[in-house]
């Protein structure tokens, strides 16, 4: 990338106000750097992962390109509507974040010029891999994506911790793969923001039922962190036409992600499973103390309907078991500490996607941090999440 010229649509990722004052920076080639931890990165899985592993049976029926009778190409998924396939006009630092990834050496190479100590690495292609209204076949999915991540990142002890993906529309399934991934080793797991595949149904389970409690028995018996990324249990490209880039981005990606919050901080579950600790992953945190206040408004009001009634209010399980990660999000880190939440927060620099701050993530902690004290910094750049993930930190990097 240092050799990639910066093209104009990527100038703003160099403008800084600078570290003045700093005792730490974000920068690496600064011997004091912050321990950080990018707790979003995404692997760039071969295009022919699932096709070449899975069982014959369901070969068919994985994501692929299908050429139609005009020629024209179309991106297929099961539980997606069907998109067309174009030309990349990417150039630049656009057109290497488009190809990063793929070698476990480079990226770690990337990561370290960027200043990142630990990564957490989530599926890029394998986010389709919940996309089917077929349990059993997002969890046949979901286990070749364990297997070659685990094959792929597990060498580089703490550098690479990949996370373990679960297809929770299948209770049987989803708790036998738990087990499994949770004794090769994996350290964090990764459910679907929605567990039945598909738009609002108010038959469809969700996580705030008791059909879920053997789940939750089993991973916290494991001590696994749970992990909830954007654009998973629902098709994201909802929107077409003009701006729907955007729309799609906001509307039908991100704010999806507080369903499971609300499910988890307002039924009970985390009382009865005290252990359990979740995080949302790529959401930002703009929204979270917004959320807080709705839910403890609700519990307050609609006191009469709650069912069951809580020990606590929603938001104070949210500060025990809860995080969230943000990439750039000044309006949350405006709000951290006035809403008590600067433990909850977990920066990434979302490696190697365009949403993301690699490689100039420096640059944007700086642009971003400024109203942060030196021991805040260092929390939700990396010491959160090695309380989450339970990471080791080099001792010249501790807070008091």
């Amino acid at each position: 990338m240092n050799d990639t010229p910066i093209n104009a649509p990527n100038l703003w990722r160099l403008e800084t106000p600078g570290h003045a004052g700093w005792q730490r920076t974000g920068r690496a080639d600064d011997a004091g750097k912050y321990f950080m931890v990018s707790t979003d990165c995404h692997a760039n899985e071969p295009p022919d992962l699932w096709e070449k592993r899975i069982d014959q049976k369901y070969r068919e029926r994985v994501p692929r390109i299908i050429t139609d009778e005009n020629n024209v190409q179309w991106r297929y998924c099961e539980g997606y509507r069907p998109d067309r396939v174009r030309i990349s006009s990417f150039e630049g630092e656009d057109w290497v974040r488009a190809k990063a990834g793929a070698d476990p050496a480079e990226r770690l190479a990337d990561n370290g010029k960027d200043g990142i100590d630990v990564e957490i690495i989530f599926p890029n292609k394998g986010l389709a891999m919940w996309a089917t209204p077929d349990p059993v076949f997002s969890g046949a999915q979901c286990a070749i994506w364990n297997d070659w991540a685990w094959e792929q990142f597990s060498p580089y002890g703490q550098k690479m911790v990949p996370v373990a993906a679960i297809a929770t529309g299948n209770l049987e399934c989803a708790i036998a793969e738990i087990k499994r991934v949770a004794k090769m080793g994996f350290r964090v797991l990764s459910l679907p923001c929605k567990p039945i595949w598909g738009g609002h149904d108010v038959d469809h389970v969700n996580y705030n039922l008791p059909h879920f409690d053997p789940m939750w028995a089993v991973i916290a018996d494991c001590d696994l962190p749970i992990t909830f990324h954007v654009s998973t249990g629902r098709d994201p490209r909802a929107a077409r036409g003009n701006g729907g880039a955007i729309i799609n981005y906001v509307t039908h990606s991100l704010s999806p992600t507080i369903e499971p919050v609300a499910n988890l901080c307002a039924s009970g579950v985390l009382e009865r499973f005290a252990k359990l600790r979740f995080a949302t992953i790529e959401a930002g945190i703009g929204w979270v103390p917004w959320l807080l206040e709705a839910m403890d408004e609700a519990y307050r009001k609609h006191h009469m309907w709650v069912r069951p009634k809580l020990k606590k209010l929603p938001s104070e399980y949210f500060r025990e078991h809860g995080a969230a990660t943000f990439q750039e999000d000044p309006v949350g880190l405006h709000l951290a500490e006035r809403f008590g939440l600067t433990d909850n927060f977990m920066w990434a620099n979302d490696y190697p996607h365009h949403e993301g701050t690699w490689p100039h993530s420096a640059e944007a902690i700086e642009r971003t941090m400024g109203m942060l004290n030196e021991t805040q910094r260092a929390k939700i750049l990396g010491l959160n999440a090695a309380r989450f993930f339970g990471l080791n930190v080099p001792a010249h990097q501790r807070v008091a």
